[in-house]
């Protein structure tokens, strides 16, 4: 069975509203309308508009060139190539050169009338001006993707959790037995939630951020730590009675992974933690030494973990209880 995406609806509909209201209007060329309908029509608001700003910004170029080389030297295909080699380097001066190709159809417009007049520039801006606006009325209204990245949170959420159970385990048994899927399966996860999540900043005007797009990004700083964790933990063969303190310590890290910010609760323990490794007796062997220099620098990095999440300003309950409904109302 075939799908038709969201994109593809809008550009079918798209193409045929511009051509038609390019027609009940009297336009002439009315199916150019529909194709600079479709070279608008983009993934995003932010993206559609910039196509659309540039596009107009070309055309504007165009019918000037057009209107100054053939008036003063002639209707000769020659001169469109004259037209071209002052055309495109403007463009791409005013950053606008995705517009070259729909603004090169109106050049030939112009050279197949073989003559300027008032009406024909009119309807050559009615053209443009139908295909633009129709292509932004239609970006005007975008499908919500709060509802998946608020899953993609909680899946996340549920990964570290994982992982951290098995850094637990490790740190109080020893245990080798975990294949470490949750690695790849979390690293894959943000990445396809970053890019979700920057698509959602794409379609909003009023915001230069985030609050996902800068979520997903702290748990990325995280998972990086918490892959390095992971090489320190397998060095430790002996198990010093620091090892178990950590572990309580981080038993209450995956009971607290949410998106709101409580990481300073977790600095403070963590700084009380130090402070009583310090007052313990030194290591006596070697391989005890080894083993407290690794979790102390085990210490260190959950020290940075935290820190990530405290510059975190977290997700306010308001928005989470918003998120909860919007979730309980689609199950």
């Amino acid at each position: 069975m075939i799908k038709v995406g969201y994109r593809t609806a809008k550009t079918a509909v798209g193409i045929a509203a511009s051509i038609l209201l390019a027609e009940w209007i009297g336009l002439h060329n009315a199916m150019s309308a529909g194709i600079i309908t479709v070279l608008c029509i983009q993934n995003t608001k932010q993206r559609s508009l910039q196509a659309a700003w540039t596009r107009l910004v070309a055309c504007m170029v165009a019918l000037f060139y057009s209107a100054l080389f053939f008036e003063m030297v002639s209707y000769h295909a020659i001169v469109i190539g004259i037209i071209m080699i002052f055309f495109i380097p403007t463009t791409v001066a005013l950053k606008s050169q995705e517009g070259i190709v729909s603004s090169t159809v109106i050049i030939l417009h112009l050279y197949a009338a073989d003559q300027l007049t008032a009406g024909l520039i009119l309807n050559e801006l009615g053209i443009i001006l139908i295909g633009i606006g129709v292509a932004l009325l239609l970006n005007s209204y975008m499908p919500s993707v709060e509802r998946s990245l608020v899953q993609m949170q909680e899946k996340i959420e549920r990964l570290f959790e994982r992982i951290i159970e098995e850094i637990i385990l490790y740190l109080r048994t020893n245990d080798h037995s975990w294949d470490g899927k949750e690695l790849t399966e979390t690293a894959d996860l943000l990445k396809k939630a970053k890019t979700l999540a920057f698509k959602d900043v794409q379609n909003h005007f009023t915001r230069n951020d985030s609050l996902f797009y800068q979520y997903f990004t702290m748990r990325e700083k995280q998972f990086e730590i918490i892959e390095r964790i992971l090489s320190i933990v397998v060095t430790i063969s002996h198990r010093p009675e620091q090892a178990d303190m950590i572990a309580d310590f981080m038993e209450d890290v995956k009971e607290h992974i949410h998106p709101g910010n409580t990481a300073y609760v977790h600095l403070t323990r963590l700084d009380e933690m130090k402070h009583a490794f310090e007052e313990m007796p030194l290591p006596v062997t070697r391989e005890e030494f080894e083993a407290r220099a690794a979790l102390y620098q085990f210490v260190r990095e959950m020290e940075q973990y935290l820190l990530i999440k405290a510059r975190f300003r977290g997700m306010k309950k308001e928005r989470l209880k918003k998120h909860a409904h919007t979730l309980h109302k689609h199950r």
